[in-house]
């Protein structure tokens, strides 16, 4: 075997569920053979360098050995190389900001103008909130604190 196609291979090293997952992420840009945007079809050699963008992570991988056929976990090592450097899978450990408004029942969706508004104080916002920014955004759009006691 000489060269097998990209999504097929990234397939069998399990870097993707499904062949068709493989081949969705090359057509949509998400992979790069030796730094080049490719088409599933695409024949990859040992020596070539291959990265995957999943999520919020990048994957590189070196291939060592051409496979067609989907391999257990343990015999992927065989077959390549990960380079993915250790910030990138920290990435996956990172806690997901997520962001709740709540809002008076009965109000129904917010307008354009409040979207907006939403909008630009998210971008303001960091990970620490400061007082006065939280409560500027509460009086901005008439919440008010849960008192749950």
């Amino acid at each position: 075997m000489r060269e097998v196609r990209i999504d097929k291979y990234l397939w069998s090293i399990r870097v993707y569920k499904t062949r068709s997952e493989a081949t969705d992420a090359c057509k949509g840009g998400k992979v790069k053979v030796n730094g080049s945007d490719i088409k599933p079809s695409k024949a990859v050699r040992p020596g070539d360098m291959i990265v995957a963008r999943k999520g919020p992570v990048t994957y590189t991988y070196r291939v060592i050995e051409l496979i067609d056929k989907r391999q257990g976990p343990k015999l992927v090592p065989n077959y390549a190389e990960n380079l993915t450097p250790e910030e990138e899978i920290a990435k996956l450990r990172t806690p997901v900001e997520t962001f709740f408004l709540k809002r008076d029942r009965g109000t129904g969706r917010p307008t354009k103008k409040d979207r907006r508004q939403m909008d630009s104080l998210w971008d303001e916002l960091s990970f620490d909130v400061p007082d006065d920014v939280a409560e500027r955004f509460a009086s901005d759009f008439g919440f008010e604190e849960d008192t749950e006691d």
